[in-house]
């Protein structure tokens, strides 16, 4: 039965497309109702033929000036073409035929934002709040959401979807929305309040506990956060995402295992995903457990080939298992898709200093601190790994401009005095040492496993006595 209204359908149009068309020519004269026309016009609008749309507006106004849907097409193609004062004339007089055709108000709220009046805008919105009602109302606000989306006005569409769930507190298309923009207007204090009205008088809406549930885990109230999520999950325990933020809050809570079960979870409930897979290797990967890590990473990297951070993390994992070789090879994958990932190069870096290939190890950790002029990280790598190469007086250079560059910083002085000592200059490493230990004694130890053997100096130890702690 549909497919035989739809030929009717096509039929009807084919007719009324070969009658505008003798119309428009002027060949013959034929009559077309209303109906037709807006047809045949929005034929030519699916079909991004605007200019035509245009045209056959015109026309169709000249045998029905009085149609409101005429002029809100008519008044639509204005605004299209940033004709705005002749829209808002249109519309005028679209709005003495009929006041109760949301389009107006819709249309008049675009024109006038993008003529920057914004209050005239919001004045109108007004006015059309006190003519609709229900149902109506909400499909206004609607629109208006886009609108303010569109005009980036995003406060504004939070403001929308607040109202259109006053209204009707079970809108589903109005909850999925709102949770995003509750989010990225960082309004998260109001939308709690919002979803717990919605909760008391509804408390089987899962979506309601699901955005009560995001609202508190983006403000770091990971605990209500999971007791929200819990119940939206009671409710409807196919509830794919509840069980994907559920794990998110675990991870940042630290608890691991936890997550690892609810993401597993997730995956049982929605198509197999990168992310969840990616977030599951994480959490083995702080257990600790680098083979499951790897295992969840790789089912990633199936999904997702060229995610260059997915090869980093599992160079990590063999990093943490002392496995330089095998972490070299997933670091070189990582950094043929993402050349500019400095910390690519550092862990590419501190696996060739642990397999004692100072050359390459320097280039890379050179490479870094060319790139991040600021990196302690970077230069402290940079440092040890001359150090260990026995180049002292370069270790003492990079020294220098490292406690330069990066604002002082103690270590830098830890390894000048280092790299003095090796070098015999024993007088100018106490003085470095004495300043660094002044700055920050903690961080000796830091750089003690270079030469545990300065310890043997009597200097050294006196010097070090110094900045000791007296025992309470």
């Amino acid at each position: 039965m549909r497919e035989d209204n739809f030929r009717d359908e096509e039929q009807y149009l084919g007719d009324w497309l070969h009658s505008y068309e003798k119309l428009r020519s002027g060949t013959e004269q034929i009559f077309m109702e209303e109906d037709a026309f807006l047809a045949v016009i929005e034929y030519f609008d699916e079909l991004d033929k605007v200019k035509k749309a245009m045209e056959a507006v015109d026309i169709a106004l000249q045998y029905y000036p009085h149609s409101t849907p005429l002029l809100v097409k008519k008044a639509d193609y204005l605004i299209v073409y940033k004709q705005l004062d002749e829209a808002m004339d249109i519309l005028d007089e679209a709005i003495l035929y009929d006041n109760q055709d949301v389009n107006i108000y819709i249309l008049k709220t675009e024109a006038l934002l993008a003529m920057k009046k914004n209050m005239e805008a919001k004045e109108v919105l007004q006015t059309a709040a006190e003519l609709f009602e229900g149902e109506e109302l909400a499909d206004l606000l609607f629109e208006l959401a886009d609108v303010f989306d569109d005009y980036e006005m995003y406060n504004d569409v939070f403001n929308c979807l607040a109202s259109i769930l006053e209204i009707d507190p079970n809108n589903e298309e109005a909850l999925y929305k709102i949770c995003f923009w509750t989010d990225f207007t960082n309004r998260h204090y109001e939308g709690i309040q919002l979803y717990k009205r919605i909760i008391d008088a509804y408390p089987y809406n899962d979506l309601a506990w699901f955005n009560l549930g995001a609202a508190y885990q983006c403000i770091k109230r990971y605990e209500k956060a999971l007791d929200a999520y819990e119940y939206a999950i009671a409710i409807n325990d196919k509830f794919d995402y509840a069980y994907r933020n559920m794990g998110d809050a675990l991870i940042h809570m630290r608890r691991y295992k936890e997550a690892i079960e609810v993401l597993k979870k997730t995956l049982e409930l929605s198509k197999p995903d990168s992310v969840v897979y990616e977030a599951i290797g994480y959490c083995y990967h702080r257990l600790l457990n680098g083979e499951n890590a790897r295992f969840y990473f790789r089912k990633a990297i199936h999904m997702s080939p060229t995610e260059s951070k997915l090869y980093y993390k599992i160079a990590l994992t063999y990093m943490d298992e002392m496995k330089w070789s095998q972490a070299l090879k997933s670091l070189d994958t990582a950094m043929a898709f993402n050349q500019d990932a400095y910390e690519y190069e550092l862990a590419k870096g501190e696996c060739l200093m642990n397999m004692e290939e100072y050359t390459e190890a320097i280039f890379s950790f050179g490479t870094v601190v060319k790139h991040r002029r600021k990196s302690i990280t970077g230069w402290s790598n940079l440092i040890k790994c001359m150090y260990l190469a026995g180049a002292y007086e370069d270790a003492e250079e990079q020294a220098a401009i490292a406690y330069e560059v990066t604002g002082g910083k103690a270590i830098f002085l830890y390894f000048t005095a280092f790299s003095q000592y090796e070098q015999g200059r024993v007088a100018d490493a106490l003085i470095n040492l004495e300043s660094a230990l002044m700055s920050s004694p903690k961080q000796f130890k830091k750089v003690l496993e270079l030469n545990p053997a300065i310890l043997q100096n009597h200097r050294v130890v006196n010097l070090l006595a110094q900045f000791k702690k007296p025992k309470k």
